[in-house]
């Protein structure tokens, strides 16, 4: 799919973002089996993303005039960590995430960033396939957590293991 333009976001965009944000969200209601993940109007949570980032560190992929995918960059001094990528499911399984995931790359090396990280949801196996993929080879920090809320027992999965210890995920 070479017709893949990939330009920064632009406040015209801001819908179509939404959109993907929601479904974004959807992927995670569906791994997680859990509805109220990003509440009533999950498409919102763009808007607060794109505060936190600015516009100059979130870049869109575009077919045509279809913006079908996201991506932007958390910059932190030498740090950096590539959040969210997202890619329209019709449009998934074309090299759209490759292309956004590559262009973050490089725009993190012109910033000077020296560690590039990513935090994919530990259930979305797909996720950290495709960042394993892409290079992302090299475990930083694990991020580990105690449910305090009422659980179910199907609520959590058994495995994987680390370093002789089963995790729930």
């Amino acid at each position: 799919m070479s017709d893949i333009e990939i330009r920064r976001y632009e406040a015209s965009d801001l819908d179509r973002c939404r959109a993907l944000w929601a479904e974004l969200t959807q992927q995670h209601r569906e791994i997680y089996d859990d509805p109220s993940i990003g509440g009533d109007d999950p498409g919102m949570e763009f808007d607060g993303h794109l505060d936190r980032v600015g516009p100059e560190r979130v870049w869109l992929a575009v077919v045509g005039d279809d913006v079908v995918g996201l991506t932007s960059l958390i910059q932190q001094g030498e740090e950096a960590e590539v959040e969210p990528v997202v890619v329209s499911s019709e449009h998934r399984g074309r090299r759209v995430g490759q292309i956004l995931v590559g262009y973050a790359i490089e725009e993190a090396k012109k910033l000077g960033v020296l560690c590039l990280g990513v935090k994919p949801a530990a259930r979305n196996q797909d996720a950290i396939s495709f960042f394993y993929d892409a290079g992302f080879k090299t475990l930083g920090h694990i991020h580990m957590f105690m449910w305090l809320g009422e659980s179910t027992p199907d609520m959590w999965k058994k495995g994987p293991e680390l370093f002789g210890k089963t995790f729930d995920y």
